[in-house]
């Protein structure tokens, strides 16, 4: 498959065979998953070709005609197109990402690329992020195809490579090679957004309407490298080590964006927080208005503030020698347009003497929680939760929205899901034993079928 001229494939699978009894859409999730698409960032992955090309045969028995485009071997992207009822009005785009982040196998309960179902779950690896929403996608347009049926407007179905390491090999490029696979689309809708969370001992649904932005570091320390039994002051791990320990651990104070502030008004009204408790003139306090959310509050948290987390480290080459250098890597999620500011603070934090490199850096994106699509995301959701809010978040990570966001398109959150309240959903992203409950896929489904069918 080349990138001038993208084939169809012959071998991918449709969905079927064990575990034939499952919803069809826990059945493709469950497919998908057992593809190893992992990806290990800076260009190493193991691709999604067979998991696009599975993609690609599913959406050509419904009658599409998926394209594909592999601009690097393996990295591969396949869009469709579906005919809307309306073509005066905007097409939308419905995108996901098939490729996962590493799994070590003897941590997990189960193989995480074997796509277990046990106890009403399905386990593995993307099973949350986002094979799940990728199944729903297809379900959904599945049931209104085989039923004769048509969206009411034109639907851009796209499944992008490489999100993981963001986009670098997959949506970034697509929309700079591909851009004519989105003509007409003004707006877009993905993971991380639309599921449940407890408030207190109420639900509420989160529905993404913006992305923190991401800043990939890399920090260097030089010494003077020598023998590991010396007196030896320039060492240069010791040096990175305060470092990386001075950064981890920085408190970022809170800055409530409009979006982040509608979140906790929001929830602070659902659970009754006092603002008296507050030190900020009688406005509820963000952190105590996230711990009434249960295992939702860490990921609301990250919010609310910067983060900046120690991801990984590097030195030397043997015990009994001092390296002259030493690096680390470091995940830097701001708030959108605080970009420069954070990194200026990072460097008076490190010190002068530690070198920041920038791997990787993007935009942070914030939508308004409000319009046509938004009312109809949440019109779709109170068909089938009554009276359950819908609160607007800002969303700690990334997603392709970004590089869509280049072509002028609008991208939300919305892979919906109603989830038991005791279920961490949020620490399972990048986290051991993923796993989504069947009947969370199956309720995902049917609100997404419900929005594409009238929006």
């Amino acid at each position: 498959m080349s990138a001038a001229e993208p084939s169809a494939p012959s071998t991918a699978p449709l969905p079927g065979g064990e575990g034939d009894d499952l919803p069809e859409v826990a059945r493709i999730a469950r497919d998908l998953i057992r593809f190893d698409t992992t990806n290990y960032g800076q260009g190493r992955a193991n691709g999604e070709r067979e998991a696009a090309e599975y993609v690609g045969t599913f959406l050509a028995s419904l009658g599409l005609e998926p394209e594909y485009y592999e601009p690097i071997p393996r990295r591969t992207n396949v869009a469709a197109r579906v005919k809307g009822r309306s073509s005066d009005k905007p097409a939308l785009v419905l995108h996901g990402h098939l490729d996962v982040v590493p799994a070590v196998a003897g941590d997990w309960s189960v193989d995480p690329f074997a796509g277990v179902v046990r106890d009403g779950l399905l386990w593995g690896r993307g099973a949350v992020d986002m094979k799940d929403m990728d199944a729903m996608i297809l379900a959904s347009v599945a049931e209104l195809l085989r039923a004769g049926e048509q969206p009411e407007r034109d639907l851009v179905l796209v499944f992008f490579a490489d999100e993981e390491n963001g986009g670098v090999e997959g949506s970034q490029l697509v929309v700079r090679d591909r851009p004519e696979w989105f003509a007409g689309a003004t707006e877009a809708i993905s993971e991380v957004g639309g599921y449940s969370i407890p408030v207190g001992d109420r639900r509420a649904y989160l529905l993404q309407v913006g992305e923190k932005a991401l800043v990939w570091l890399r920090l260097r320390a030089r010494g003077t490298a020598g023998h590991g039994s010396r007196v030896h002051p320039d060492n240069a791990v010791t040096r990175l080590a305060e470092a990386v320990a001075t950064l981890g651990r920085t408190d970022w104070p809170i800055q409530l964006t409009d979006t982040t502030r509608q979140t906790v008004d929001a929830l602070a009204a659902m659970c009754g927080a006092a603002s008296d408790s507050a030190d900020d003139g009688g406005a509820p306090d963000p952190d105590a208005v996230a711990a009434a959310t249960g295992p939702a509050a860490g990921f609301l948290r990250s919010t609310f503030r910067t983060t900046t987390n120690p991801t990984g480290l590097e030195a030397g080459y043997k015990h009994n020698v001092i390296p002259d250098a030493a690096s680390a890597a470091i995940d830097v999620r701001t708030l959108p347009g605080q970009e420069d500011l954070v990194l200026a603070e990072i460097q008076r934090i490190v010190g002068n003497d530690i070198v920041i490199d920038i791997a990787h850096r993007d935009i942070g994106l914030e939508v308004p929680f409000s319009g046509d699509l938004v009312e109809a995301m949440v019109a779709a959701l109170g068909r089938h939760d009554p009276g359950v809010p819908v609160v607007p978040y800002l969303m700690g990570g990334g997603t392709d929205n970004k590089a869509l966001a280049e072509l002028g398109i609008a991208g939300y959150g919305f892979a919906p899901l109603r989830l038991p309240d005791d279920l961490d959903f949020t620490g399972m992203f990048h986290g051991v034993d993923e796993r989504v409950p069947i009947d969370a896929l199956v309720f995902g489904q049917r609100v997404l079928t419900d929005l594409v069918r009238t929006y």
